[in-house]
């Protein structure tokens, strides 16, 4: 499950690319983002206009369990439905790579390796995420959704790969549709294996 990604981009062409029209703070590029540190996301308000936020990747777990929960694998959790049920916890999560780690160790170091993948292009793109709001004055936290991986994902992950949104597909998520239909996988040639 994909525990690592990268948004090497700057604010200029995130705001660009998803139609931000609101807040954009200056912030650094996230070479490193693991769970449970804070990254760029990009949220609606009520009247639309987008802006981005900076959140804590992963929402605090039901019942005792210790580590954030950052992906949604289940739609039909009732732990999501709030979250899941229109556009006010909706959110985008700029990528410019995510990482998968191999199933099995590499012979040669024993340890398993990281494979990244992105846009062919090198250009940016988005995760299906939500929102939770947090305590007062600490950033909202924020995990995004999985689906079945495609051909290229799964030969590294056959478990599941994160939902990634294009086209109409981002206004869509934002606007609140419902999100069984936009969990979907991407088509294989959008995304490549690149160096890490």
């Amino acid at each position: 499950m994909c525990n690592l990604y990268r948004v090497t981009t700057n604010v200029e062409a995130m705001r660009r690319l998803f139609k931000v029209t609101g807040a954009a703070p200056n912030l650094p590029l996230f070479p490193d983002i693991y769970p449970d540190k804070e990254a760029p996301i990009i949220r609606a308000d009520d009247a639309g206009e987008r802006r981005i936020d900076v959140a804590r990747w992963g929402v605090p777990p039901p019942g005792g369990v210790s580590r954030p929960v950052t992906n949604v694998r289940n739609l039909a959790s009732p732990f999501w439905r709030a979250s899941l049920a229109g556009a006010a916890r909706r959110c985008l999560v700029p990528v410019t790579a995510f990482c998968e780690w191999t199933a099995e160790p590499d012979p040669a170091t024993g340890r398993k390796r990281k494979v990244w993948f992105a846009r062919p292009d090198g250009e940016a793109f988005a995760f299906a995420g939500v929102t939770r709001p947090n305590a007062p004055g600490e950033p909202a936290r924020y995990a995004f959704l999985t689906c079945e991986p495609n051909a290229l994902v799964g030969a590294v992950h056959p478990k599941a790969m994160p939902v990634i949104l294009e086209g109409d597909a981002v206004d869509a998520w934002l606007a609140g549709a419902p999100a069984e239909p936009l969990a979907r996988q991407s088509p294989e040639d959008y995304l490549a294996i690149v160096e890490g």
